[in-house]
């Protein structure tokens, strides 16, 4: 672990409080030269904490003695059963008299949180797991007659991020871990009742959705899917009998049974949560002294209506769509506060799971930083008791140390002063860099604010090309960080990390010039034979990127796996997936409008020479629920063959089209030249393009081409889901002479 120490200057402002002699008289001095009192065996851990934290600070080490000798001053640890002073086992009392310090608490966890919370307030921090800030001490002075009464704002504080696996940062940080606590957690349907077992010789179990059995979920109603998990869990249960929860809940779909039985149920209820609400209680009810979560989520978002919830049922309310850049209040988020509310008022037990991070791009920059705060007095005000709060797991992402520390201090405290305590972290990570970096993080804010735009978990640099991540914005951003690496002044520590928040800005520069192609900011550019290339030394900087990435182990770049050295590979495959085509200067008009989500750079995206690879976000042109149709004006240009380019990828209901018809015009009118219907698709989850072209010696005679594809009418059967309609993708249209 490494130690960080005070110099002079700054530790005169952390003891100007304390070490004022016109307030000694009033305050109590600790030294080395008094003990810690430890007198029961369950406060040693505790008191050890203590110990080593102030023999770091003090130049001499402290004592711990089992019993307090009279007239001398010592720091005392108690675990009470008393109800006088403390009455929840989640709490716990800093308080002195005019001669010692107490510290107080029903159980030993809470009584080492009472000594990090001391600790923090003579000025030591844990900014990390591997940084803590030790501080420079000959005395330290404590007010006399003193008394805090100390306890979470909510229950249950469980940290996705890499620290908060770290025992020593959880713990000074005050966190849970779900790993520990819940046997089932999350999505277990599949668990409960998995579908390889039962779905062949009973597929009645499962729900019934769009007509046909779906293994993605259960029937709510069926006798013996209750039986099923009431075994299972009960095998569970007595196989992890030191687990706090267990989830019975959805898997991650939105698939839901709509059998007459959980029809009924859900019209009486209020919707699909109705029915599933209905069968947890039977679930509940067989386990009455259990804790069952389970996940508001999709279609089960809502409470129930006029339904009352087992008391042992832990709801864990997930609103994974709202706009992160934005704090979620009545005026930003009026839908939400009210479900919310509702919740509240229905829940036994409401937790939240917290979207935290962009999940499809861990290193792209995200400026939601500045909506925690009041995010969590929202949480907090609606009576939430207990936060999952979902992030970059174990791996470092943008500005990662910074989140993982407020979004732990705001799960304490939410009443806490935010821009104090960032200020105070980015002075003690940071150091003589702290200006820049402030000032990046509060211009990456600042931009979003005033672009005021939709801030996605499932966004990235490419769709915030016009918003916060501008070229423009970006060179803002880079000079603010070549500011702070040259502060860093031959410091390594400091310098790697403004190298990592360097490489953020090396990622959207990258994601950006694939979608950029040929034009500005792009990858490629033209040399004289007319084909296309990578710039000059960028492949190289995309090298060293996946080098610096794997040697701060950053071994995924999103939560779909993508890692560093795949990243590269997939920047090899990018660079050689041009062409060099007769259309790249013809003009292209669009007769069906693309969906706004999906128009990339408009028209002449489908004609500029870059092909889409297997990112649907960058360069594809997609269609919703229409059929594409343009026209590109060859002005009877001399080609011979066409090629389209499609992308399939099932999983985001991007399909194959069912037919492509080609016309030509002239004289007028406008003639079939080709029409191609194309096979029946089987189920495929495999993300891949596929061509189709057309030689035609005619195509000479036209003054323009007509294109008209026909998208699939109907989803698949295994990719049927309520609202979802399928999509075409296309990129590029490319015209040969032969």
């Amino acid at each position: 672990m490494k130690a960080k120490t005070l110099n002079s200057c700054s530790l005169l402002l952390i003891l100007m409080f304390y070490n004022t002699k016109t307030m000694a008289q009033s305050q109590i001095i600790i030294t080395n030269q008094n003990a810690i009192i430890a007198a029961a065996e369950n406060t040693q851990s505790a008191a050890l904490i203590l110990k080593n934290n102030l023999d770091k600070a003090f130049k001499a080490s402290f004592k711990i003695n089992p019993t307090t000798v009279a007239g001398n001053p010592e720091i005392i640890l108690e675990i009470t059963n008393s109800d006088n002073e403390i009455q929840n086992q989640n709490e716990f009392i800093i308080k002195s008299d005019t001669k010692s310090i107490y510290l107080k608490a029903k159980n030993e966890k809470y009584l080492r949180y009472a000594v990090y919370t001391l600790l923090e307030m003579w000025g030591f921090r844990k900014y990390t797991a591997a940084e803590t800030f030790i501080p420079r001490l000959e005395q330290i002075l404590f007010d006399k007659n003193y008394t805090k009464k100390i306890k979470p704002d909510f229950e249950y504080r469980s940290l996705l991020y890499p620290d908060a696996y770290d025992p020593d940062f959880r713990d000074w940080h005050k966190l849970d871990l779900q790993i520990y606590d819940f046997s089932l957690w999350g999505h277990s349907f599949n668990t409960l009742v998995p579908a390889k077992d039962f779905f062949k010789d009973n597929p009645k179990l499962f729900a019934l959705y769009e007509g046909q059995r779906n293994t993605e979920s259960l029937c709510m109603t069926n006798d013996t899917v209750v039986e099923l998990v009431t075994e299972k869990m009960k095998k569970i249960i007595a196989q992890n009998p030191n687990a706090v929860f267990f989830s019975v809940s959805q898997n991650d779909d939105v698939v839901y049974c709509e059998c007459s039985e959980c029809k009924a149920l859900n019209a009486k209820y209020g919707g699909p949560q109705g029915s599933l609400y209905s069968f947890l209680n039977k679930i509940a009810t067989q386990f009455p002294t259990t804790k069952i979560t389970t996940l508001a989520y999709l279609h089960t978002q809502k409470p129930p209506l006029n339904l009352k919830i087992e008391p042992n049922i832990y709801t864990l309310f997930c609103p994974i769509e709202l706009d992160r850049g934005k704090p979620l209040n009545s005026q930003n988020s009026a839908s939400f506060i009210k479900t919310l509310e509702n919740w509240s008022a229905t829940s036994p037990h409401l937790y939240l799971w917290d979207y935290s991070v962009q999940f499809a791009n861990y290193f792209s920059p995200f400026p939601n930083i500045h909506t925690f705060s009041e995010n969590y007095k929202t949480f907090k005000k609606n009576n939430v008791k207990g936060l999952f709060v979902q992030g970059y797991a174990d791996i470092l992402g943008d500005f990662s140390e910074l989140r993982q520390y407020l979004l732990a201090k705001l799960l304490w405290d939410t009443s806490i002063d935010i821009e104090a305590t960032t200020a105070d972290f980015l002075r003690g990570f940071y150091g003589k860099t702290t200006p820049f970096i402030n000032q990046y993080l509060n211009l990456l804010a600042e931009n979003q604010t005033k672009s005021n735009t939709y801030l996605d978990i499932y966004s990235g640099p490419v769709q915030s090309r016009n918003t916060f991540l501008t070229p423009e914005a970006i060179t803002e951003y880079d000079h603010l960080l070549e500011k702070a690496s040259v502060a860093t002044e031959e410091d390594p520590i400091l310098n790697a990390k403004v190298l990592k928040l360097r490489l953020a800005l090396e990622y959207v520069f990258f994601e950006q010039s694939k979608f950029y192609g040929k034009n500005q900011h792009g990858m490629f550019i033209v040399n004289e034979k007319g084909e296309k290339e990578v710039k000059q030394g960028l492949t190289n900087r995309v090298l060293n990127f996946t080098k610096a990435c794997n040697d701060l182990k950053i071994y995924e770049l999103s939560e779909a796996g993508l890692s560093p050295d795949d990243y590269y590979k997939e920047w090899l495959e990018i660079a050689k997936n041009t062409t060099s085509h007769l259309g790249e200067t013809l003009k292209v008009n669009f007769i069906t409008h693309p969906s706004n989500d999906f128009e990339g750079k408009g028209s002449e995206s489908l004609v500029d020479g870059n092909r889409g690879y297997r990112d649907f976000n960058i360069n594809w042109i997609g269609w919703y629920d229409a059929n594409p149709e343009f026209e590109i004006l060859t002005q009877n240009l001399d080609f011979t063959r066409l090629k389209i380019n499609f992308l399939e990828d099932q999983r985001h209901w991007i399909f194959l089209p069912k037919a492509i018809k080609i016309y030509g015009y002239k004289n007028q009118n406008w003639e079939l030249i080709k029409q191609y219907d194309f096979e029946n698709f089987t189920e495929n989850y495999e993300t891949k393009s596929k061509s189709w072209q057309l030689t035609d010696e005619s195509f000479k005679n036209f003054i323009k081409i007509k294109i008209l594809i026909e998208n699939q009418t109907h989803l698949p059967d295994w990719r049927k889901r309520k609202n979802k309609k399928p999509m075409v993708m296309i990129d590029e249209i490319e015209l040969y002479k032969k």
